[in-house]
């Protein structure tokens, strides 16, 4: 059974509906099937610009209080400065020797020697600052009550400092409490 040409068309008119609901779906079917290979690409850039967007979102609520925050670790950054002792020129030796003979002020103790000792680290790149140990050898003369204040304003003072070793013995039998303390001690410096 044959239809014509004319006999088509009647029925298409015929049926106006269902003859455009056939080609809309031959149309779908064709543009689904071409652009199928393109879903996984989509997809892959909504995650992109999702994970963006909730990396701006956590950025946001993390920078209400970001001035506060900066001004504290400035504020922390110039306290550390401050306690750091300066290790890059020669003419720091007396400088860092003067706190010695503060704390020897301060403790009442008696200071034999101190020793500053070379320091072999140098800076890894020049213009940044590096944190080094200044190492120190010292020795002194007090009571038992001084040598422990002395370790305590250490432990307390105005630089940051390790005790690396600490040998205490009697100074002389001659009946006096005097001790002899002798340290070797790092400061945190800066070169």
């Amino acid at each position: 059974m044959s239809i014509s040409n004319q006999q088509f068309i009647a029925l298409i008119k015929k049926n106006t509906f269902s003859a455009g609901c056939g080609v809309l779906s031959l149309i779908l079917a064709a543009g689904i099937y071409f652009r199928s290979d393109e879903l996984p690409a989509a997809r892959a850039v909504l995650e992109g610009k999702s994970a963006e967007g909730q990396r701006l979102a956590a950025n946001l609520r993390n920078a209400v209080q970001l001035k506060e925050q900066l001004d504290k670790v400035q504020a922390a950054d110039k306290a550390i400065e401050a306690r750091l002792v300066k290790a890059s020129a020669s003419s720091q030796l007396a400088t860092n020797a003067q706190y010695f003979y503060r704390l020897e002020a301060d403790a009442g103790v008696k200071l034999v020697t101190i020793n500053q000792l070379t320091n072999a680290a140098k800076a890894s790149q020049p213009g940044k600052s590096t944190f080094v140990p200044i190492a120190f050898d010292l020795s002194v003369h007090g009571s038992y009550a001084q040598i422990l204040d002395l370790l305590h304003r250490l432990e307390n003072g105005a630089h940051y400092c390790r005790v690396l070793s600490a040998n205490v013995s009697k100074v002389a039998d001659d009946g006096t409490d005097l001790l002899n303390l002798t340290l070797s001690i790092e400061l945190l410096g800066q070169q």
